[in-house]
């Protein structure tokens, strides 16, 4: 598997598991009919953030995104985001993008990376940010409507570089 900097010519491959993801409703805050327009919008950061893309075989298996958690004087604290493919879960896929991403942060400069809005049931993704040096912050009680579990609660993790 390597990383590389994600193209335009990548958001087809992203785009079919990111919607995939979004439209199951259980991950991420973006609504479940976003819009091929939207999710580019939002997925394909500009700069100073950047995309990446996991690829194995010559197939994009995961994509993260890195951009500054806030504006002006929050702007050294780094905000991430991470998809990888269903059919590449299990994979360690998503622990190897954390580590490159959090590398990437580091040499960008950032003094931490915060996630604003990681699942309570997201179980999986919980405990590989734990594992990765994350601690959970802050909870917002029953802030994010589960399609099968009703309303649980958000968490923000947070990491020093």
């Amino acid at each position: 598997m390597r990383f590389r900097a994600a193209t335009v010519d990548d958001w087809p491959s992203i785009w079919q598991f990111l919607r995939e993801i979004v439209a199951a409703g259980e991950t991420y805050t973006y609504p479940r009919d976003v819009t091929e327009e939207t999710a580019r919008r939002i997925w394909l950061v500009d700069p100073p953030g950047r995309v990446v893309v996991a690829v194995d075989d010559g197939v994009v298996v995961g994509s993260a995104k890195l951009n500054p958690n806030q504006l002006g004087p929050g702007s050294h604290i780094a905000g991430a985001s991470f998809m990888v493919a269903p059919h590449a879960a299990g994979r360690g896929v998503g622990r190897r993008l954390g580590e490159h991403v959090l590398g990437l942060a580091r040499a960008d400069g950032y003094r931490a990376m915060q996630f604003n809005a990681v699942v309570s049931t997201n179980t999986r993704a919980v405990a590989l940010w734990r594992s990765l040096g994350f601690t959970v912050v802050g909870r917002v009680p029953e802030a994010f409507a589960h399609p099968t579990k009703g309303y649980v609660d958000l968490l923000v993790m947070h990491r020093r570089l």
